[in-house]
């Protein structure tokens, strides 16, 4: 048996990336996987993933999720927060407008998410939420201001609904991917690229393949007695 055969899962930023990879790897696990973004989608080729425009940031385009969910399968199971920005601004170059574009999407898009689906896991007595956090959650990066307070943010924001909704069977955890091959690393500068990857033990980045079967692991029976933790894949960058 697959290891989600069955599960019903929202996915956001899934249109590429890590996002798109948790998507499809959930499909093949057997889930039934609704794909959010507000960017264009490719052809997903399976009948298990369902892909809707969602604009995270908006408490409407996630109510209008939502009632998708609900009205077509009847139940969410899981919530994958994928969907993330970055900027590059230190404090005294960032102005509100880039910070707030920042913030709404890595923190205020991950707070409308569980507020729309926590409602009905609670009716269910039961799920799994994932929350994007970042190593620059964990640790300082040099300008990325807005994303460093929002990952950061994202952390904590996941263990207080890990202690909040763990007797009602709801768990909650952040992950906290390293350096990962997307085209959002692909459109950064080379140098801090290689920054990050010459700091990182195991010598190389990583693939969104490997934070999606992380997700998989979270979304899964598996995980039942996991709640709470930063679920880092990050090829040892953190540990040095």
């Amino acid at each position: 048996m697959r290891r989600l055969n069955g599960k019903v899962a929202i996915v956001t930023g899934a249109a590429m990336g890590i996002g798109a990879a948790v998507a499809r790897t959930y499909a093949d696990e057997g889930a039934w996987v609704i794909a959010g973004d507000v960017a264009p989608f490719g052809n997903a080729g399976d009948i298990h993933i369902d892909q809707v425009h969602l604009d995270v940031g908006q408490e409407a385009s996630w109510a209008a999720v939502v009632e998708r969910a609900m009205t077509t399968y009847g139940r969410i199971d899981v919530l994958v927060n994928a969907a993330g920005v970055i900027g590059y601004d230190p404090i005294h170059d960032l102005d509100l407008a880039e910070w707030e574009r920042i913030i709404r999407i890595d923190q205020t898009g991950v707070f409308l998410g569980m507020r729309a689906v926590v409602p009905h896991m609670l009716e269910a007595g039961r799920g799994s939420i994932i929350n994007f956090s970042s190593d620059w959650g964990v640790v300082g990066g040099v300008g990325v201001a807005a994303y460093n307070a929002a990952k950061g943010a994202v952390r904590s924001m996941s263990r207080n609904a890990a202690v909040t909704y763990a007797p009602s069977g709801i768990r909650v955890n952040a992950m906290v991917p390293g350096w990962i091959r997307t085209p959002l690393t692909d459109r950064q500068p080379s140098d801090a690229n290689d920054r990050v990857i010459g700091s990182t033990p195991l010598g190389h980045g990583g693939d969104p393949e490997d934070i999606a079967y992380g997700c998989v692991y979270l979304a899964s029976d598996e995980s039942t007695f996991v709640t709470g933790t930063d679920f880092v894949v990050d090829g040892g960058f953190l540990a040095v």
